[in-house]
């Protein structure tokens, strides 16, 4: 479905006259208006703060040279996994330790102290390194990316240009998603809508990924551990 598909979708459930248009002559039409920014709105939200959607987790490398100590972020760079770490090449036994705190990175680095899994912490859109990474050396880390939806003028974008852009994810949810906030922003009932936007947000995002392994000789995770190691009778 195209943003203008989902839009329209929307306007017939809300009380809205259905467009022709989204995106052309928004400034005469207010009720666009609102309704780009609210798809806008949610294609974010649904997209970066429900969970971490595997279409959107990307891997960085940076290889060393002996003396960059910054990195610059990919330029589609949102924020880390919640579950991300950064790993040397060097030490694949346990990740790098991350120092949070920028006034302790300066200490440490005037100390010139680090673990001795090295250490990185994120300053002015790059990700520092500590100590500098020799040739021959890299880190790598996940990441979710920022652009979630599909733009027809060629490639991905963060945001809907034009009537043909399309979301990256189930359009569904974007559709749900729009229908209670809008009822929400009208002041009008929402809460069944609510409720049905989460349930269809609950059975996606269990679907993102392959179910855990309960019955068989194989962990549940990377960080789970085998306490049983024979199968389920």
């Amino acid at each position: 479905m195209t943003l203008l598909s989902v839009v329209r979708d929307v306007c017939a459930v809300v009380g809205v006259q259905q467009p022709t248009s989204v995106t052309s002559n928004l400034v005469a039409n207010r009720t666009m208006q609102e309704m780009l920014a609210l798809a806008n709105e949610m294609a974010q939200r649904i997209s970066y703060d429900t969970r971490d959607w595997t279409v959107f987790r990307k891997v960085q490398t940076y290889p060393g040279d002996g003396v960059a100590a910054g990195f610059d972020l990919p330029a589609n760079y949102k924020r880390m996994l919640l579950t991300a770490n950064v790993w040397r090449s060097t030490q694949t036994q346990y990740p790098m330790r991350f120092v949070p705190d920028t006034d302790e990175w300066l200490n440490r680095r005037a100390r010139n102290y680090y673990d001795v899994a090295g250490e990185w912490t994120m300053l002015g859109g790059q990700m520092l390194i500590a100590p500098v990474l020799a040739t021959g050396t890299s880190v790598y880390f996940p990441y979710l990316e920022k652009n979630c939806v599909n733009l027809t003028s060629g490639g991905y974008g963060d945001s809907f240009m034009a009537d043909t852009d399309s979301f990256r994810l189930d359009e569904r949810l974007l559709k749900l998603g729009m229908i209670w906030q809008w009822k929400q922003n009208k002041g009008t009932s929402y809460a069944e809508d609510m409720g049905t936007y989460e349930t269809a947000l609950s059975v996606a995002a269990g679907h993102d990924r392959p179910a855990p392994i309960i019955v068989g000789r194989h962990p549940i995770s990377a960080n789970a551990r085998v306490a049983y190691p024979w199968p389920t009778p």
